[in-house]
């Protein structure tokens, strides 16, 4: 079989290993003559699987005892309204920081549930990069301060994050696992996993404790505290992506842990980043250099005439989703952690006889 040239921006491409031990296991999965997803989720079979998720994910990321992780549904755009209606108190203002589109729609969300207020913004000019810290204006009453960590559809990417006296709130959806960070730093990050951390169907929340309340009048399943007091098995979990998510988590740690990853990441980008800025105008970066990010390479040509020639010839020889953002057009590389480096070097390959060709 030959597997696919996959950019996707997601759902991405998983690890091949991942996929290869998942078929193992597909049809009898720990000699129970079942496959996974149709365990009971109340079993001691899938409460392993669960539990070495959660464990795995500790240990990686370094979470202290004080943070819970838990497994929801519904994505990081649930989220979005999820934050304020646990976070946001009558008398506080919800603030964003906008670095692109998804950090705008968690601020659409937010202006449903209370006041809100844009702390910094590089909308005006196109969101080419990420907002210098001395931008970022909080409110008097801020209850937390939100942004998103990688910027998918922009190719920009926080490489410092602010110091605040007020909770920080990450969607870091499409750049979690990709690099070490301070754990401590945040009161709550969440991520929808399609993109570094497993399939779609499930999203990680990782919260401080302590902004777990008793919220007797939000809907149960709206509650922070309904999945914290039940090891996020109040309802049935999206089991199948739990699973693959906890054999993605393995493959880390296989492969020398988030230090190890981060430096593949890096090689990656920096092959990518070099032939766009070493071809003369012929590639034209859209991320300012000191925001770019490691994960999403956004680019155009000299003319929409070569970008969509580009984009064919690509996909004829098995390249995919090297498509922008259909809000942006132009062309896009996501290159998660899953993505092979030989997979980059062929595409550097590719870019390099386009421009000679053209």
């Amino acid at each position: 079989m030959k597997r696919a040239f996959n950019f996707n921006a997601g759902p991405a491409t998983l690890p091949f290993a991942v996929l290869e031990k998942a078929k193992e296991a597909w049809l009898d999965f720990n000699g129970t003559g079942m496959a996974l997803m149709e365990l009971s989720h109340r079993s001691k079979d899938y409460e392993i699987v669960h539990n070495k998720a959660i464990a795995s994910l500790r240990n990686i990321l370094s979470i202290p005892d004080d943070y819970e992780v838990l497994f929801l549904q519904g994505g990081a755009s649930l989220q979005f309204s999820m934050i304020p209606m646990n976070l946001l108190k009558p008398d506080q203002t919800a603030n964003y920081i906008l670095t692109g589109s998804w950090s705008d729609k968690a601020l659409k969300e937010a202006k449903k549930v209370g006041s809100t207020h844009v702390a910094a913004s590089t909308k005006e000019t196109g969101y080419h990069r990420i907002p210098e810290l001395e931008e970022i204006n909080l409110s008097e009453d801020a209850a937390y301060l939100h942004l998103t960590s990688n910027n998918t559809i922009f190719g920009t990417q926080w490489h410092q994050y602010p110091n605040t006296q007020v909770p920080l709130i990450a969607d870091m959806s499409s750049d979690i696992l990709s690099r070490p960070f301070q754990i401590e730093q945040f009161d709550l990050i969440y991520a929808g996993a399609q993109k570094n951390l497993g399939p779609s169907g499930v999203t990680v929340v990782i919260i401080r404790k302590e902004l777990i309340q008793s919220q007797p009048a939000l809907p149960t399943m709206l509650n922070y505290e309904t999945f914290a007091k039940n090891n996020s098995l109040y309802n049935t979990p999206p089991t199948l992506a739990i699973y693959l998510l906890s054999l993605v988590l393995e493959w880390v740690e296989e492969n020398g842990g988030i230090e190890a990853i981060s430096k593949r990441n890096e090689e990656k980008s920096s092959l990518l980043y070099n032939m766009i800025d070493n071809s003369n105008g012929f590639y034209i970066g859209h991320a300012d250099e000191k925001s770019r990010s490691h994960m999403n390479v956004t680019f155009n040509l000299k003319s929409e005439e070569l970008s969509t020639k580009f984009l064919e010839e690509a996909k004829q020889i098995g390249f995919v989703g090297l498509n922008g953002h259909r809000s942006v057009g132009g062309c896009r590389a996501s290159i998660y952690n899953a993505v092979p480096l030989e997979h980059v070097e062929a595409l550097v390959s590719f870019m390099k006889n386009f421009k000679e060709k053209y």
